[in-house]
């Protein structure tokens, strides 16, 4: 009796299988009848006439018949992959890791599924496989490049060493989606994006805002007109992060502006759609202690007297809303402006409220990390090395941003002297 369940819960599972493997078959035999058929048409059609054009004919026919089954074929092959999950490795078992797996979980997981976690000491990677339910811990990060079972990695580490990991990564033919800023420099995003290229895998850089409904919605009202003309764009954030290490340590990328100051840059880029300023003007307080930017203010003008102003603090609280005046109207982002749930369009606003985590977070909304995730899975189904929403070019222009500010505040790290 045992025996005969057994039997057919493995012809269940072993069906579709089956199925695939038959329609193959029948592809190929399809195919075959079909050539002979058309051999003997054409043949019946030239008689008489030369034997070259006959060949000819043929040839071009079969070379139509077999792309249309390689056709048939590719869009077979897509659509199983498409009802395949996109597995995930998590580098790094830190806290923005852990807000990540848990955004994860808050998409089907028929689409998406975590498979393993690396941190640099095993205990912390089984920790946190523990806490997440994930089958495979690694107590380093080459042994998680070397994990053939990983479709996509997401970084989390620490910015200063995004570059190596990213390297080490992308040299092992791994997708990335990599923790903003992608990188401490112009140099190093381009050493990053260069090793994507050459080894022909998908790499963005997780500004995650970009992928929230309420940005979907302000490019769809930029690219509309319903703004007329904009003149005017202003971003602020600030929260005192003083006591924290990590943001007023140089070795361990401290500063306003990689840290926070970042989300202001990304915001008036994408109002501004990629477009270089023609100047900026930055100035700024910086650490007497430790050299990083504790607040920054830039002015940046752009093309047909447009202006965008941000401003970024690690020293105090400042509204951190963002706004956007254009000659027909005026969009407001309230507070959190980098993670935002709600917005103002001409005095009416409307929410967006982000899904309810299953653990506690470490940030606020941070299951609006689905939104960027869900983005890297339509990318790669589609064969996509890259995001339309948050290109190389736009990673290459923020870093570039970046560094023309910090050399008007007068921060230097020491990457920017390797």
């Amino acid at each position: 009796m045992l025996l005969h369940i057994f039997k057919c819960i493995s012809l269940f599972f072993a069906l579709p299988v089956l199925v695939y493997i038959a329609f193959h078959c029948l592809q190929v035999i399809l195919y075959n009848d079909a050539m002979h058929c058309l051999y003997m048409k054409l043949q019946r059609r030239h008689v008489g006439k030369c034997s070259l054009c006959l060949k000819v004919h043929i040839a071009c026919c079969v070379a139509t018949l077999r792309s249309r089954t390689a056709t048939a074929a590719l869009n077979l092959s897509q659509s199983a992959v498409s009802n395949m999950a996109t597995r995930w490795g998590i580098c790094s078992a830190g806290k923005i890791s852990h807000d990540f797996t848990v955004a994860l979980k808050t998409l089907p997981p028929e689409d998406h599924q975590v498979v393993a976690v690396a941190a640099r000491k095993l205990e912390d990677a089984q920790e946190f496989a523990k806490k997440h339910s994930i089958s495979k811990a690694y107590g380093s990060y080459e042994e998680l490049a070397r994990d053939p079972d990983i479709d996509v990695v997401y970084i989390g580490v620490i910015h200063p060493y995004h570059l190596n990991t990213c390297l080490l990564f992308t040299n092992a033919k791994k997708n990335v989606l990599c923790e903003k800023p992608l990188a401490m420099n112009t140099k190093e995003v381009q050493q990053i994006l260069a090793s994507a290229k050459k080894n022909d895998v998908f790499l963005m850089e997780a500004v995650w805002t970009r992928f929230f409904p309420v940005s979907v919605e302000i490019r769809r009202l930029l690219a509309e007109g319903e703004l007329g003309e904009v003149k005017m764009v202003r971003s602020e954030f600030g929260v005192p992060l003083m006591h924290v290490p990590r943001a007023v340590q140089k070795e361990l990328g401290g500063g306003a502006l990689l840290d926070i100051g970042i989300y202001c840059l990304q915001f008036i880029s994408m109002v501004y759609n990629g477009e270089k300023p023609e100047s900026i003007q930055a100035s700024g307080v910086v650490h007497v202690e430790t050299g990083v930017d504790e607040t920054v203010v830039a002015i940046l003008k752009y093309s047909k007297n447009r202006m965008a102003v941000i401003t970024c603090s690690s020293g105090v609280q400042l509204p951190n809303d963002a706004i956007i005046m254009g000659t027909k109207g005026t969009v407001r982002i309230p507070a959190p402006m980098w993670c935002p749930t709600s917005l103002v369009v001409n005095d009416k606003e409307t929410e967006y409220p982000v899904p309810e985590p299953y653990l506690p977070l470490n940030f606020i909304n941070s299951t609006g990390m689905r939104y960027e995730a869900e983005e890297v899975r339509q990318c790669l189904l589609k064969g996509l090395k890259e995001s339309t929403v948050m290109s190389h070019a736009d990673s290459l222009l923020l870093v570039e941003l970046e560094d023309e500010i910090r050399r008007q505040v007068g921060v230097v790290y020491s990457q920017d002297c390797q």
